[in-house]
């Protein structure tokens, strides 16, 4: 395991939140932002309905008239379930299916449920496949067993790409979130008998969302340093994906800049950068508004 200076970690993040943006700088930063977002809904309530809507949002993200019109987000996220929905509804756009999978959000299911969770997914038309790891077993020590169930569900994937959940809340450790980043980028690169990686085909995740702590600088930083040292010995660039508590647009923008200086302009694209926060895409397209017309809409001029 890698040790981790934490004090130094927690130190370097906060030192990306003191960066002067500049005004045109901002206005392209929040639209990046935006085109970033992963959109999801992951609750019991689920309808064909409610999928639908979120898809219009992650298509026109507002309504209104604007001299550049703002950017469709990344992706919209839902449970198995609802990919035909949410297919449906973003049939020949650029916006991603993506489907939690695997037991989401626990884990604690027999493997083969979980690869069946994860192949009728892909059947049913995602993109993505956001997988949780089995942190009861990781927590045992039993990191082999975590990094073959990686490599069988990076085989159920077939050709959609997948996003691996740490669950970084509940490693305890800035050392267990590090070794933890190591095993599942390594896991998902070494599928006997499976092409090589391309670029973005991974994704290392903070969260699903649904503990607390989730998405924190210093955690993603050492994401971000583990991405770095795996592409130095590959070459091939992995993504990341903060998820869980980011909600202002501010906040996104200092996650921008530690991308940029700890990886590079290179990963600054949705390809290899993702944000996990539905709540946030408000507040991206209300600072833009601010930018563009200058005055804030109210919350609740926005769509939830």
């Amino acid at each position: 395991m890698r040790a981790v200076d934490t004090v130094t970690a927690v130190a370097r993040a906060a030192s990306f939140t003191k960066r002067s943006i500049k005004h045109d700088s901002k206005r392209q930063a929040l639209r990046l932002a935006l085109s970033m977002v992963d959109l999801t809904t992951l609750e019991g309530k689920d309808s064909r309905e409610k999928v639908h809507a979120l898809c219009a949002k992650a298509l026109r993200p507002y309504h209104g008239v604007l001299k550049d019109p703002l950017p469709p987000v990344a992706a919209v996220c839902v449970y198995p379930s609802r990919v035909r929905d949410a297919r449906d509804a973003l049939r020949d756009s650029t916006v991603k299916v993506a489907s939690v999978a695997t037991g989401f959000p626990s884990g604690q299911y027999p493997l083969d449920l979980r690869l069946a969770d994860c192949a009728r997914a892909v059947a049913d038309g995602a993109d993505e496949i956001d997988m949780v790891i089995t942190r009861g077993t990781w927590l045992e020590g039993r990191h082999a067993e975590v990094a073959q169930e990686i490599r069988e569900i990076k085989r159920a994937c077939g050709s959609a790409h997948l996003k691996i959940i740490l669950e970084t809340g509940e490693l305890g450790t800035l050392e267990q979130v590090r070794h933890a980043s190591d095993v599942a980028m390594d896991a998902a690169s070494s599928v006997p008998g499976a092409p090589a990686l391309v670029d973005g085909e991974v994704f290392i995740k903070t969260s699903t969302g649904k503990v607390q702590p989730a998405a924190t600088m210093p955690v993603t930083l050492v994401m971000l340093e583990a991405i770095r040292e795996h592409h130095r010995t590959t070459g091939i660039r992995i993504g990341m994906k903060p998820a869980g508590g980011i909600r202002a647009a501010k906040s996104a923008i200092h996650y921008l800049v530690m991308v940029r200086e700890t990886l590079g302009q290179e990963w600054l694209s949705p390809h290899l950068f993702r944000f996990g926060a539905s709540t946030l895409a408000n507040d991206l397209v209300r600072q833009v508004l601010k930018l563009e017309t200058g005055r804030y809409m109210a919350g609740w001029d926005m769509t939830e």
